[in-house]
């Protein structure tokens, strides 16, 4: 009975241990952050053929190289086979 009523270093470190992750569990905040919203984004294709969420803001932004071309001369701009 005199062992249990020791005060250990094998007793009190997990103690110590757990009262240093006290102050993480409860400090925890969630920033807010802006909801994206589907409409600020456009969906286009990229040479190989996926797709890519871009902004509307940068398509807007961006310069047009040669307008109406076909889908020929489209597809032996970009590097595919027709």
């Amino acid at each position: 009975m005199a062992s249990k009523e020791k005060f250990t270093r094998r007793g009190f470190l997990p103690i110590i241990g757990s009262s240093l992750l006290i102050p993480f569990i409860g400090s925890a905040q969630n920033e807010e952050l802006e909801p994206i919203n589907e409409d600020d984004y456009q969906i286009l294709l990229k040479p190989d053929g996926t797709s890519v969420k871009v902004k509307k803001s940068t398509v807007k932004q961006s310069t047009i190289k040669k307008k109406s071309i076909s889908n020929t001369s489209f597809l032996k701009w970009i590097g595919k086979k027709v």
